[in-house]
C-alpha cells in the first residue's frame, strides 16, 4: 500500500475534510455542496488514489472562477426510457451531479433489475471507483465507462501524439463481506498521478510517458512544460503525451471509453474540438440486481469460493499475497483514518495558498 514518505505532511482525515470543505464554502458553493466535494476528494486520498484527491482542490477552485464548472447544479433528465436515461450535467461539480446520476440508475435497477445511465457534461467526477462502491452497498453490481471531453492527454498504442482522455473504466461487485472493486484509467498514469509527481509526490513508472520523437519518460515536464515549484499545471503546456497501459489492450478500452462515454453521451469526446476551453467527464454505466435474475444466493456462493480460491493461489513473492480488487484500498483506508493523510509538501502548499485566496483560514 502506498506508504507516506518522511517529508510528507500527515493531516487527519477529519481535519482534512473540514478544511477542504471551508474552502469550497469559500469559493462560493453552498455547505452540502462544499461537503460533498471535500467527502469524495478525501475519499480518493484515503483510498490511496491520491491523483483524484484533495490534490485537485487548487484546480478545481481555479476551474469555478474560471467558469468552467459551475456551482448548484442538478442533473437534468433529458431522455427517460424507464430503465434507461440520459441526464445532463450542466458542468455542475461532478461530486454533485454524478452522484445523482448513480442514484437514478439505483432506483431503476431495483425497478427493473438492469439500468443504463448516461451522464453528459459533467465537472470533474473523480475518482470513479466511490460510485462502484455506493451500487455495491444497494446491492448491485456496477459497470462504469468513462471519458473527459475536451482533454487529450494520451497516445494511443503506435503514437506519439495525443488522442484519447485518461479514460477511467470500474467495475463493482456485491460479495458478502468482501465486495470487489476494480479501479482505473486506461492510460498507465492517471494524468493525476503525473501532478502528484510534478509537486515532489512518488516518482512516476519509467516509460510513462512519451516524447513527440517517440522516446519514452517519466519527467512530468513531458506533459506540462514548464512549471514552478509550487503552482498551478496546465497540460496544454507540455509537448508529450501519457502512454496507453497494456500496450493496445489499455488503448483498445480507452478508445472504447471515447465512444460510449463521450459520443453516445453527446457530451463529445476528447478530441478534436478546439476552443473548448473546459473539460467535462461523460459516464455510461451498467447497473444490474442479482435479485431480479434470481441467481442472487448462487452468485454470492460462487462468486466466493472463486474469491477465496483466487486469493489462495501460490504468491509469487511470499511477502506479497495475491490480493483482489479493492483490498489494496481498503487497507490504505484503515490506516490513513488511524495515521492521518500524508501529502507532499508543495501539494500541502498548493492548496494552503488556495485557502489564503480565499480568506479561509488554516484548520487548527
Amino acid at each position: 500500500m502506498p506508504m507516506a514518505a518522511p517529508t510528507d505532511v500527515l493531516v487527519p482525515a477529519a481535519k482534512l475534510e473540514s478544511f477542504i470543505a471551508a474552502i469550497f464554502e469559500g469559493a462560493g458553493c453552498d455547505r452540502a455542496e462544499a461537503w460533498r466535494i471535500s467527502t469524495h476528494l478525501l475519499g480518493a486520498n484515503l483510498a490511496g488514489h491520491d491523483s483524484h484527491g484533495v490534490a485537485r482542490v487548487p484546480r478545481y477552485v481555479e476551474w469555478l472562477q474560471a467558469g468552467y464548472v459551475r456551482k448548484g447544479q442538478n442533473a437534468e433528465v433529458v431522455t427517460d426510457g424507464g430503465c434507461f436515461a440520459l441526464l445532463e450535467g450542466h458542468f455542475g461539480f461532478g461530486q454533485t451531479v454524478a452522484p445523482q446520476a448513480v442514484e437514478l440508475g439505483i432506483e431503476r435497477a431495483r425497478q427493473h433489475g438492469v439500468s443504463v445511465i448516461a451522464l453528459r457534461n459533467a465537472g470533474h467526477i473523480g475518482r470513479v471507483g466511490d460510485y462502484a462502491e455506493t451500487a455495491i452497498r444497494a446491492g448491485l453490481i456496477s459497470v462504469h465507462f468513462v471519458n473527459v471531453a475536451g482533454s487529450t492527454l494520451v497516445a494511443p498504442f503506435g503514437g506519439t501524439e495525443r488522442r484519447f482522455s485518461t479514460a477511467p473504466f470500474s467495475v463493482g461487485v456485491p460479495l458478502p463481506d468482501r465486495p470487489l472493486v476494480l479501479d482505473f484509467a486506461t492510460s498507465l498514469v492517471a494524468e493525476g498521478k503525473v501532478l502528484v509527481a510534478s509537486n515532489g509526490g512518488k516518482k512516476l513508472p519509467e516509460g510513462a510517458l512519451i516524447e513527440p520523437d517517440g522516446r519514452l519518460s517519466s519527467d512530468p515536464h513531458t506533459l506540462y512544460g514548464d512549471y514552478p515549484p509550487v503552482g498551478p499545471r496546465n497540460p496544454a503546456n507540455g509537448k508529450g503525451a501519457i502512454r496507453a497501459f497494456g500496450d493496445h489492450k489499455g488503448s483498445g478500452l480507452a478508445f472504447m471509453c471515447e465512444m460510449l462515454a463521450g459520443a453516445l453521451t453527446g457530451g463529445g469526446t476528447a478530441g478534436p474540438v478546439k476552443g473548448r476551453g473546459r473539460i467535462s467527464n461523460g459516464m455510461l454505466s451498467f447497473y444490474l440486481s442479482p435479485k431480479h435474475f434470481g441467481t442472487e444466493a448462487e452468485f454470492h456462493e460462487a462468486g466466493r469460493v472463486y474469491l477465496d480460491w483466487v486469493l489462495a493461489c501460490r504468491p509469487a513473492d511470499p511477502a506479497q499475497p495475491v490480493l483482489a480488487p479493492g483490498d489494496k484500498e481498503a487497507a490504505t483506508r484503515a490506516e490513513r483514518l488511524a495515521k492521518g493523510v500524508p501529502l507532499q509538501p508543495d501539494t500541502w502548499e498548493s492548496i494552503l495558498q488556495t485557502a489564503r485566496s480565499l480568506g479561509v483560514p488554516e484548520a487548527g
